[in-house]
């Protein structure tokens, strides 16, 4: 990796840091990639259970990067083409991830930065943070975010902050669902502890299984959902991991992965 994103491990914790602070960590094709690149390593690395998304310096990310959407303006269709997929590729990639994601957000939190938060499962916001879709604005549109931001916020939230390309601050943001909680600067990587430390109680696989219950959901009708949840059941039931939680409580002790 070039240094624009880094992985820094603390026990089954690991902070993913977006790592381009002069530039407020706003998104090029080249970062995008990065990105993904370090999501499909702590997807595979077993002895991470908890990530937790953040910025390096002033911002979590303000968006796309100047120089990428100057360059992109005279670029051929195939290159901002292949360029876009780099960008999409590196949402997917944090969306799919199948282990908690707790966001760490704080200052400029525009346009990708907005999907970023949206795409992490616990998005904890300082109250200095400022947010906003603001594409239209600049006579483009947030279509490769729009899928992360649409399943968060849902359409009639969505569309409003797409159309107007409005800022926000972080009181709206939690109002308005973007993140879950709000808390002052100083008090917010004790409340990103907080939320991993609640995470790192649950069963990693118990956890891995509703991820992929919430995606079943999102991508299913509404019969096909009810259908197959008595089979998903059986199978957790079943399992090394639900044998040894149930077995932890009635010894009244602490699940082994808890240890």
């Amino acid at each position: 990796m070039s240094g624009m994103v880094e992985i820094e491990r603390k026990g089954p914790v690991a902070h993913l840091w977006l790592n381009r602070p002069e530039q407020h960590n706003a998104l090029s094709p080249e970062f995008g990639a990065e990105l993904a690149r370090a999501c499909h390593t702590l997807g595979h690395d077993d002895a991470v259970r908890v990530i937790v998304l953040g910025g390096r310096g002033k911002s979590f990310c303000a968006g796309a990067d100047i120089a990428a959407m100057k360059a992109s303006a005279n670029a051929s269709f195939d290159d901002n083409l292949a360029d876009a997929t780099k960008l999409a590729g590196m949402f997917t990639a944090l969306a799919d991830l199948p282990k908690p994601i707790v966001g760490r957000i704080h200052g400029s939190v525009y346009g990708g930065g907005v999907a970023l938060a949206c795409a992490c499962d616990i998005p904890v916001a300082s109250s200095d943070a400022m947010f906003g879709l603001t594409e239209v604005r600049l006579g483009i549109i947030p279509a490769i975010v729009s899928p992360y931001v649409i399943r968060r916020l849902g359409d009639r939230v969505a569309r409003e902050l797409m159309l107007t390309g409005e800022r926000f601050d972080a009181a709206r943001a939690l109002a308005l669902g973007v993140v879950n909680y709000v808390v002052t600067p100083d008090e917010l990587d004790a409340k990103v502890a907080d939320r991993v430390q609640a995470l790192l109680q649950g069963g990693p696989q118990a956890q891995r299984r509703i991820k992929m219950l919430l995606e079943l959901w999102a991508d299913s009708a509404w019969e096909e959902y009810r259908a197959a949840l008595p089979r998903t059941l059986a199978e957790v039931r079943g399992s090394e991991e639900a044998r040894e939680g149930l077995a932890a409580f009635l010894d009244k002790r602490k699940a082994r992965w808890m240890s």
